[in-house]
């Protein structure tokens, strides 16, 4: 039972990280009906400004908490940034073309970002200095890093607020309006522009802030490729929760992340990537639309 309680709660911690990530997919999904492949390109953008940002303050091997916020915020503002510039250069001139010119677009930039953070960052793997102190607490039967303890709680603490501001904020309610209906929002006076604008770099953000904490799952390892399988896996998750719906994203995360980690713990470590896209296939043949996803009839 012990071992059952551990393997979920490495799990969920592992979880949490792909809801963030599906979170963006979803979030871009739900405005433009895109699937932004460069997404989790960004995620690795966002590790690599926490990598400057820590050796700058120089992080470890007593960190604070100061450094710690910093480091966090500059991930997520660095992401956000590069989020809003790829919605206004590369995709808001191409919003009137054809979705599979979007597609291909997306496909583009995320490749520019590989294999240019390749050239910019170069290809070696790097090390995220600590920001956080990484030690063990043990919690009856759970034994767990201070870091998985993290991972959890900032993911928490991010999902919530973005809950509370699409639900509860005027401009919240402005992108509900605006993935329900781009005409209809704008018709009623809401510069939909901006609010897709926002979308991006939100999701953006939250990529950023799942840059950090994937380093803090990998022992602070990053590099230029790092977002190729936490991105595909968040994807999966997206489709499986439901794209296009928030709460569909982190519901398929978590259960991504539990399947991974407990095929990894009983399972031979190569079925540990099969799991994920043999659940992909299952759901586009059970349900399409996802767990908590919803079929719209479309006029043809």
């Amino acid at each position: 039972m012990s071992t059952f309680i551990q393997q979920l709660a490495n799990g969920v911690s592992l979880g949490s990280i792909y809801a963030l990530i599906a979170l963006g997919y979803t979030m871009v999904f739900g405005v433009l009906k895109l699937i932004n492949f460069a997404h989790s390109d960004v995620m690795m953008v966002g590790a690599y400004v926490a990598f400057f940002v820590a050796t700058g303050l120089n992080a470890g091997p007593d960190p604070s908490i100061a450094s710690a916020l910093i480091t966090f915020l500059a991930a997520m503002a660095g992401a956000a940034a590069l989020g809003i510039a790829i919605e206004r250069l590369v995709y808001r001139p191409l919003r009137s073309a054809s979705r599979l010119s979007l597609l291909i677009a997306a496909m583009g930039m995320s490749l520019l970002l590989e294999y240019g953070g390749q050239v910019v960052f170069g290809p070696q793997h790097r090390r995220v200095p600590d920001v956080i102190t990484d030690e063990r607490i043990v919690l009856g039967d759970l034994n767990l890093t201070v870091h998985k303890l993290i991972i959890l709680g900032v993911s928490v603490v991010l999902m919530l607020g973005l809950h509370f501001f699409v639900n509860k904020t005027r401009t919240g309610t402005a992108m509900r309006a605006v993935s329900q209906n781009v005409d209809a929002a704008k018709l009623m006076g809401v510069n939909t522009d901006f609010i897709i604008g926002l979308t991006f770099a939100i999701g953006s953000a939250l990529a950023g802030a799942a840059g950090l904490l994937v380093a803090f799952h990998q022992q602070g390892d990053i590099d230029p490729l790092m977002g190729v399988y936490p991105g595909l896996k968040a994807f999966v998750a997206a489709v499986l929760g439901g794209i296009g719906s928030i709460y569909g994203a982190m519901l398929g995360g978590l259960l991504i992340g539990v399947a991974e980690t407990f095929v990894a713990a009983y399972l031979p470590s190569s079925f540990r990537d099969t799991i994920t896209f043999s659940i992909l296939i299952l759901v586009l043949l059970v349900r399409p639309a996802g767990l908590l996803g919803k079929f719209k009839p479309e006029k043809v």
